[in-house]
């Protein structure tokens, strides 16, 4: 049975390669990121069809899932890789803007919020459903990056991962998340890495188990599986992709 799958943040490396994975493993996927030529150009490199929406916007989202359910049929898979530090940097707590503080929980916390209430009922309602949320491992300790806001809208994610799970478990709709380790996977994450300089990488890796970076692709084979009929009785996990972090 090919299901429907939508994918967010596909502009970022780890949305792409999930976006990829689920295509090349017979689902149909949408991807969806900000409107723009950054979306148009990843959607043309993976081949798949996209419909814009700036995902921390209600009534963005409402408009999109409507557009998908009338060209593509409603989902039974979601996964939610949008989100990132919104360009910001780590700084003192008394440099923390209003503004700043609601732009990452927008995009890393609301976006998710609005996408279940668009989608989960439907898979309710059908008795069968993936829901994926890409955390971090800031979402289970503080963040590498220093941003306050980022490892609070993270934390937060893990609970409504599992608050989710609790209400649409019963369903047949699994709900789970995956926490990422360190990936250079976007302009943000290299600059993070550059910043750290020799010692630091070396550091960072020498933490590391396996004592490598992750890849785009390590965290897409999580997904693939979670997203799988095989993962059916798994839900409210938390996995940590990250080679093992000491």
């Amino acid at each position: 049975m090919t299901r429907t799958a939508l994918v967010t943040g596909v502009v970022g490396g780890i949305g792409a390669a999930i976006a990829r994975r689920l295509a090349d493993g017979g689902a149909s996927v949408v991807v969806t990121d900000l409107p723009g030529p950054a979306l148009e150009d990843a959607a043309d490199r993976l081949g798949l069809p996209a419909v814009a929406a700036d995902l921390g916007v209600k009534d963005q989202v409402s408009a999109m899932a409507d557009r998908i359910r009338a060209d593509h049929g409603a989902p039974g898979i979601l996964v939610s890789a949008a989100g990132g530090v919104r360009g910001q940097v780590g700084g003192p707590l008394d440099q923390v803007t209003e503004e700043g503080w609601r732009a990452i929980f927008s995009a890393n916390l609301d976006s998710v919020l609005f996408l279940a209430q668009a989608f989960a009922p439907g898979m309710r309602d059908a008795g069968w459903g993936r829901i994926v949320t890409i955390s971090s491992g800031a979402g289970l300790r503080p963040s590498l990056t220093g941003i306050q806001a980022y490892t609070a809208a993270k934390h937060a994610l893990v609970g409504l991962t599992k608050q989710l799970s609790l209400e649409f478990g019963p369903h047949g709709v699994t709900v789970n998340s995956i926490a990422p380790g360190f990936v250079r996977s976007n302009p943000a994450t290299e600059r993070q890495w550059e910043a750290m300089g020799p010692d630091g990488q070396a550091a960072l890796l020498a933490r590391i188990h396996t004592r490598r970076l992750g890849s785009p692709e390590d965290i897409a084979a999580a997904a693939a599986f979670l997203t799988s009929e095989e993962a059916g009785w798994i839900s409210a996990q938390i996995l940590s992709v990250d080679g093992g972090v000491a």
